[in-house]
């Protein structure tokens, strides 16, 4: 069982009661002139199919009702009447699974005779299935099911299409029905969609931006309160803003898999989670914010895919934002993305990233775009995943870095530090020794400081090996501090 499941709810792929799903005895009626499939249809217009009395409503099975499960069950039941008119077709929600029926308690919304521990059942038995498991094991199990049955997935699983996106995206298409995820990605922006869809006739060259809400908050507390790590993780924590484990999202994990579905649908390529660069914010302490507080700058965990002449690459760091950069001013669970394509030059996106009802709002959106398909005989376009693009080497990577060293404050230490980078050929932009140091040398009596060097561009793998040689330095203490610079 993944460990995800509680993010959203629990499951079981074993029946243990009878499923009471709503049964939809009268005809099925479609209103476009034909599916993909070949088969025709009976009425051509959204005023003709409400106004057919042996219309059937469009089945909507559910997995998971915790956070934004519950609200998705909301949505759908107190907007059933609006829905159908948009949709042109009645839509109900016939079935609710999740391992313990009692889950749904608190959410009067949700009728208890459509909740089942039988999730196979749900995910075999609709029209549109709803994916909110989380993980990626009994996840896919359900998911290409419900595809292997006819149905239509919506899903906001950012992890399971992170690593069998392509499959899931093939499978779909074989069966002729579609797979919309618009929640994996940002919570409630609407993203994904114009990505697949509105810039298709364009070629995106890069995005990046602040895609988990949990670090977000947990930077932004660091510089508004000058807290360390441990104790605004512990208060988001207690606030509901971080799981109780919180290594996806802290170590970056979380951002890695909306990278890697980002560049995938970005640049019409397969990039899996095995081929994003990760580092998390682990290591950022109150000196790192300090120090960019002084420079007019804020820390941000940033994804940035790019696809230039080296590759493609997809990676997920910490980085120093001047104060004036738009991405600085995003704030708490907020979510922002930049993206840049040869015609439509800058775009951004920017809303909230994390939440039951907002994250519910994205979902909602795919399921009523999948309905319509259903309404009108047809599906949506496909995921083109057309190009075998190479995947960019760690070296080339360029960029500006910050990088902090904790020194003993004697002659000759900058200029052996400096050598350092000479014998590697990077080149030194700025230096600040100002700033005083946290961090104790038990083995040192004299007065430490710190030194904070900015590099002119260069590749990642030099400047590592450059921080390496210097840390092997004496008048090094402990570990250093290494963040690029956006500009």
């Amino acid at each position: 069982m993944d460990a995800a499941w509680m993010q959203h709810g629990r499951f079981s792929g074993q029946s243990s009661e009878t499923v009471h799903f709503r049964m939809i005895s009268r005809s099925y009626v479609i209103s476009g002139p034909y599916n993909r499939q070949g088969y025709t249809n009976t009425s051509h217009s959204r005023e003709d199919a409400l106004a057919q009395e042996d219309v059937a409503p469009i089945r909507v099975g559910l997995l998971g009702a915790g956070t934004v499960g519950s609200q998705t069950a909301r949505l759908l039941v107190e907007q059933k009447e609006e829905l159908a008119a948009r949709i042109g077709r009645p839509i109900e929600l016939t079935g609710v699974a999740c391992l313990d029926p009692s889950e749904t308690d608190p959410f009067p919304w949700i009728d208890k005779s459509v909740v089942t521990t039988d999730t196979m059942s749900v995910a075999t038995n609709a029209d549109i299935v709803v994916e909110l498991i989380g993980g990626t094991g009994v996840a896919r199990k359900f998911v290409l099911a419900a595809i292997e049955s006819g149905a239509s997935v919506v899903t906001a699983n950012k992890a399971l299409l992170a690593k069998y996106g392509p499959e899931i995206y093939a499978a779909a298409e074989a069966k002729g029905v579609d797979i919309y995820f618009e929640a994996s990605v940002g919570g409630a922006i609407p993203f994904l969609k114009p990505l697949r869809e509105s810039l298709v006739g364009d070629k995106v060259t890069s995005m990046l931006g602040i895609v988990n809400g949990t670090t977000n908050y947990i930077l932004d507390e660091m510089t508004t309160k000058g807290l360390d790590f441990d104790d605004v993780l512990k208060d988001a924590q207690a606030k509901g803003y971080a799981e109780a484990d919180p290594t996806g999202d802290i170590e970056g994990y979380d951002a890695a898999n909306k990278a890697a579905i980002m560049a995938t649908l970005g640049f019409h390529t397969n990039v899996t989670i095995d081929d994003v660069s990760v580092e998390g914010i682990t290591k950022i302490t109150a000196d790192d914010i300090a120090a960019a507080t002084s420079e007019n700058k804020v820390i941000k965990l940033l994804a940035v895919v790019e696809n230039g002449e080296a590759g493609v690459s997809a990676r997920v760091y910490p980085a120093l934002i001047s104060n004036d950069h738009p991405l600085a001013s995003v704030h708490g669970s907020f979510n922002a993305v930049f993206v840049k394509a040869e015609a439509a030059d800058d775009l951004m996106f920017y809303g909230r990233g994390a939440g039951g009802a907002p994250t519910a709002s994205a979902v909602v959106g795919d399921v009523v775009t999948e309905a319509r398909h259903i309404a009108q005989g047809c599906t949506g376009p496909a995921i083109p995943l057309y190009k075998d693009l190479k995947k960019a080497p760690i070296e080339a990577s360029k960029a500006e870095f910050a990088v902090r060293f904790v020194i003993h404050d004697n002659p000759g230490v900058l200029a052996a530090i400096a050598a350092k980078f000479a014998e590697h050929g990077v080149s030194i932009n700025g230096v600040n020794q100002d700033l005083k140091p946290t961090l104790k040398d038990p083995g040192y009596d004299g007065e430490l400081q710190q030194l904070r060097l900015v590099t002119h561009m260069t590749d990642e793998l030099t400047l590592r090996e450059t921080v390496e040689d210097v840390c092997a330095l004496d008048c090094v203490v402990g570990e250093p501090s290494i963040l690029r610079v956006l500009n």
